[in-house]
């Protein structure tokens, strides 16, 4: 089963639930803030994305701006950034979505059509 970490006041946490709904795909949907991808999840996503931890990140968000993250990024490990993304779900680019040998993270309607859309 495909699971999605949304914000509930993330427009585009909505905007893909919306769109995984409108195509009948189903999904649980987890809230990040309480329960953040687990260590495993987002080894799985950093592969998906290339090794590049940062696309894993809020950058926008502010405990990402508080911890001076963008700063630290290339000195950090992966494995450190990503024991901070598992025990803070603020710092977690979203809506995230895993599952069933997919994995996405933001929502580009396109990218998760190909991805997620069987014809």
């Amino acid at each position: 089963m495909l699971r999605i970490y949304t914000l509930a006041n993330c427009d585009r946490c909505r905007a893909a639930t919306k769109w995984l709904r409108a195509e009948g795909v189903a999904f649980e949907e987890i809230a990040i803030r309480a329960t953040p991808p687990s260590l495993g999840e987002l080894r799985t996503m950093l592969a998906a994305q290339g090794g590049e931890v940062r696309k894993l990140c809020n950058t926008s968000g502010r405990d990402y701006r508080e911890l001076k993250l963008g700063e630290k990024l290339a000195v950090l490990a992966p494995g450190a950034v990503l024991a901070l993304l598992t025990g803070n779900g603020n710092l977690v680019k979203r809506p995230f979505l895993i599952g069933n040998g997919r994995a996405l993270v933001g929502f580009d309607e396109s990218t998760w059509r190909a991805s997620v859309v069987r014809t």
